[in-house]
C-alpha cells in the first residue's frame, strides 16, 4: 500500500521533491533496474491531456533508494492554482519477466499562486 503524503507546489518555482524507499521492515529499496513514473492531474477522472508528469531519477548508487521527482518552473507556470492528485509507482522486471508495478506514494498536491509571473 502506498504512502499518502500532501505537498505543496509554488506555481512558477522549480520543485523537486526527494523521496526515501524502505520496504515494509523499513529496509532501504535497492532500486537497481526500476524505474519510477510519477504523474499529477486535477481529479482520478481528469482526461489524459490534463496531465502533468514528473520528471523522475532514481539516485546514485541505486542501492541507497532514494529518487527524486520534479517538475520546470515552466510546467509549474501553467497549472491552475488549487488541488490537484498525484501517485508515484515504481517498476521493475522480476524474475519471470513479468513487469511488476508498485505504487509508492499518493496524495493531494495544493498549487498556490504566483504573483510575481
Amino acid at each position: 500500500m502506498a504512502q499518502y503524503e500532501e505537498l505543496t507546489i509554488d506555481q512558477g518555482a522549480d520543485v523537486a521533491i526527494e523521496i526515501h524507499l524502505v520496504d515494509k521492515n523499513g529496509v532501504t529499496k535497492d532500486l537497481t533496474n526500476h524505474s519510477i513514473t510519477a504523474k499529477m492531474k486535477k481529479t482520478f477522472n481528469s482526461d489524459s491531456a490534463d496531465t502533468t508528469s514528473f520528471a523522475t531519477l532514481v539516485a546514485n548508487p541505486a542501492t541507497d533508494g532514494v529518487a527524486t521527482i520534479s517538475l520546470t518552473n515552466t510546467q509549474t507556470d501553467v497549472l491552475k492554482q488549487g488541488r490537484y492528485v498525484y501517485d508515484v509507482e515504481m517498476s521493475f522486471i522480476d524474475s519471470a519477466g513479468d513487469t511488476v508495478i508498485e505504487r509508492v506514494l499518493e496524495g493531494k498536491i495544493t498549487v498556490t499562486p504566483s504573483v510575481t509571473k
